[in-house]
């Protein structure tokens, strides 16, 4: 197996550029998610990565090779789309050794590799059924076994499972992540969903308008994002921004309806700031008057609470109670001081 390293890595089409001097470094057998939100290029790097997208600037290599100019087929990566791609009219088996058979690869030895892949991936019962006779599930480890079959040395997943419904696509995170610990390969993942990228990857790729915003494991990125944008986008319900200001060494956030010492290093007097502050940070306060309840989703074992603030900024708490808070009700916000995030309002850098 190998890992995978960007340098300086660029893409236009004509006039526009689309990425901006990439440098990533995947290791060997590492599992690297790409997310970001529509149009920020992480499908473009990835494609760039097997070879379909030609590549403007920069190096790209696998392994110990340069392959920034070689033609996909000799890149030693094998991809997997969003759609299934399968013939309708070949069996299972057949498709999964179908690139196979057009390389000239003898009969026995692409048997053998099908029935391997078929295995890890429990497909054996299926081998002799065609693709409408699949769930969309059974589909896309099909599409994943042709991919296998290869031994390629990188796989790349192009958002693989958003054509799936909600109970497939966790099932096929599952299976993703045993065919990882099982294959120990190096594999590249494209998603827009941020509960895949936390649930598989090793490290996370946060990509916006083309560069890198931040690297590193789900948990890191989670706990200790590097400015506004990563704050907001790793975390699910997404995280509260609230417009505050510099006063008196302290931060007054009349979205809060209060005032705090922070233990970070603050800009100037009246300096404007963003305090951030994860749903489930935050605490409710019945006796409290300072927010209005506008609505509560509640999910069984756990409830979101929408508030309207003093200042009509809203908040999302997370409530760990197994009812629903009447609407319009009043409550009082806390928060432990060393889970509240301070971001500069132009730079949007964290401050530490």
């Amino acid at each position: 197996m190998s890992g995978v390293k960007l340098k300086n890595v660029v893409k236009k089409y004509g006039q526009a550029q689309v990425i901006h001097g990439v440098d990533l470094d995947v290791q060997d057998g590492e599992f690297c998610v790409f997310v970001g939100p529509s149009g920020c290029g992480k499908s473009t790097l990835l494609r760039m990565i097997a070879g379909l997208e030609e590549t403007s600037g920069g190096a790209i290599a696998i392994g110990n090779r340069d392959v920034t100019a070689i033609d996909p087929s000799e890149r030693g990566v094998a991809m997997v789309f969003q759609t299934y791609a399968l013939y309708p009219h070949m069996t299972v088996e057949e498709n999964m050794g179908f690139g196979l058979k057009m390389n000239g690869v003898p009969k026995p030895e692409i048997a053998q590799k099908v029935t391997e892949a078929a295995k890890i991936l429990r497909l054996g019962d299926y081998l002799k059924r065609k693709p409408k006779a699949l769930s969309g599930g059974q589909r896309q480890r099909v599409a994943i076994g042709r991919a296998i079959v290869r031994g390629p040395e990188v796989f790349l997943f192009d958002e693989p499972l958003s054509n799936l419904d909600a109970e497939l696509r966790v099932e096929m995170r599952v299976e993703i992540a045993r065919l990882h610990r099982e294959i120990g390969a190096t594999m590249i993942y494209v998603t827009h969903d941020q509960v895949e990228a936390m649930t598989l990857a090793d490290k996370i790729v946060v990509l916006r308008a083309g560069k890198i915003e931040q690297v590193g494991a789900p948990l890191d990125l989670y706990r200790d994002p590097d400015n506004k944008f990563v704050a907001g986008f790793i975390g699910s319900p997404a995280m509260n921004f609230l417009a505050a200001t510099v006063k008196g060494g302290q931060i007054d956030a009349p979205g809060l309806g209060t005032r705090f010492a922070p233990p970070v290093r603050l800009p100037a007097e009246g300096s404007p700031v963003s305090l951030g502050l994860r749903p489930q940070h935050l605490g409710l306060h019945m006796a409290g008057r300072t927010h209005r309840v506008e609505m509560t989703e509640a999910l069984g074992g756990i409830s979101y609470v929408y508030l309207t603030g003093p200042t009509g900024e809203r908040l999302i708490v997370e409530y760990r109670e197994d009812r629903k808070l009447p609407e319009g009700q009043q409550v009082g916000v806390t928060f432990p001081l060393d889970q509240a995030l301070l971001f500069d309002a132009a730079s949007e850098l964290r401050l530490r």
